[in-house]
């Protein structure tokens, strides 16, 4: 007899990832491998691996492991919601699709739950379609990319492939861009209206743009269409990269330097948000959030709040939800007799 069994689809909803715990050893074994990945870091490997092994990794666990001790809870703040926004897609699209025997799992380029891990695990359980989803809502040769990478090293060792999909990003989609505009309104009907809304997304160095990476375009197309649907006029808002790393020129302006421009200029009160991220982290918690209230306090202002990510508000896992049926509509097309 044929087989009748349902269909095998696995979603696998991606994160950049995080260490296993707040410690100078966890911290190592993560940068080692965040770092040593060659589209996040281009410099030559070989000239590379000697700064990174004499220069980086002997001091910078430390500083910062003592960071991710600022704003770790029960896990690390990404990982925990990252956790939390499968299982709510799980709840809302497994009763939608009861044709599938489907699973959506939770991955990290970095770290655990590994990318890697989750594909060899696929291959003892053969799939008839994957939808590879990275939460990154502007793509980046420097965090997208990667995950296409972990797709193209297993591909070659299948013997039995599914159908593939990857939803590239999302940085202009309307629910996106409305989902982001709602929770700054609902955060300035709680906390009232700074003067500036700054628009923070993490940086990538200029020469990477200037190869052709798409980023920094993206996140200006992200900002304004964000701010013309808060209707803000241009001296209510501004655009800025966080997050430099080594000694060459990033995109620019930088996030630090325009909060220190803007106290000392007179600017008293400061809301900052960051539409480049998915879940709140590291980046958002501690730089934004602590580090650089400092600074803007320090050069004068007088009020700075951070405006949570999207992390798992109603409208974002609507979102996600969206993407995904799109995508599972169509493998159910395609799978269909």
């Amino acid at each position: 007899m044929l087989s009748t069994a349902k269909p095998k689809v696995t979603v696998l909803l991606a994160n950049l990832g995080t260490p296993d715990e707040p410690t100078a050893a966890a911290v190592r074994r993560f940068l080692k491998q965040f770092l040593s990945d060659q589209r996040v870091i281009e410099i030559p490997k070989p000239i590379w691996q000697i700064i990174l092994n004499l220069f980086i990794l002997p001091f910078r666990p430390k500083r910062v492991a003592h960071a991710y001790a600022m704003v770790w809870q029960q896990d690390s703040p990404m990982r925990e919601i990252l956790l939390q926004q499968v299982d709510a897609l799980k709840q809302q699209l497994l009763p939608l699709y009861p044709e599938f025997e489907l699973n959506i799992l939770p991955v990290m380029t970095y770290g655990n739950p590994g990318i890697q891990q989750a594909l060899a695990a696929l291959s003892q359980n053969p799939q008839d379609h994957v939808i590879l989803f990275p939460l990154f809502p502007q793509y980046s040769a420097t965090s997208t990319a990667p995950l296409y990478d972990a797709v193209a090293k297993w591909v070659p060792q299948q013997r039995n492939l599914p159908g593939l999909s990857i939803i590239r990003d999302y940085y202009q989609h309307p629910l996106y861009i409305q989902a982001l505009a709602q929770s700054v309104r609902e955060f300035q009907a709680e906390h009232g209206v700074a003067e500036k809304l700054l628009m923070s997304f993490h940086g990538i160095p200029q020469p990477y743009a200037d190869k052709g990476d798409p980023y920094a375009e993206r996140c200006r197309i992200t900002a304004k269409l964000l701010a013309d649907a808060l209707n803000l006029n241009d001296d209510q808002w501004a655009i800025s990269f966080q997050s430099r790393f080594g000694k060459q020129e990033w995109v620019k302006p930088y996030t630090d330097v325009l909060l220190e421009e803007w106290g000392q200029q007179g600017v008293k009160s400061v809301q900052i948000m960051s539409p480049a991220f998915s879940a709140d982290c590291l980046e958002t918690l501690e730089e934004l959030a602590i580090q650089n209230a400092e600074l803007f306090l320090q050069a004068g202002g007088k009020e700075y709040a951070y405006i949570p990510a999207l992390n798992t508000r109603a409208d974002h896992l609507g979102l996600l939800k969206h993407l995904l049926q799109a995508n599972l509509d169509a493998v159910k097309l395609n799978l269909s007799h």
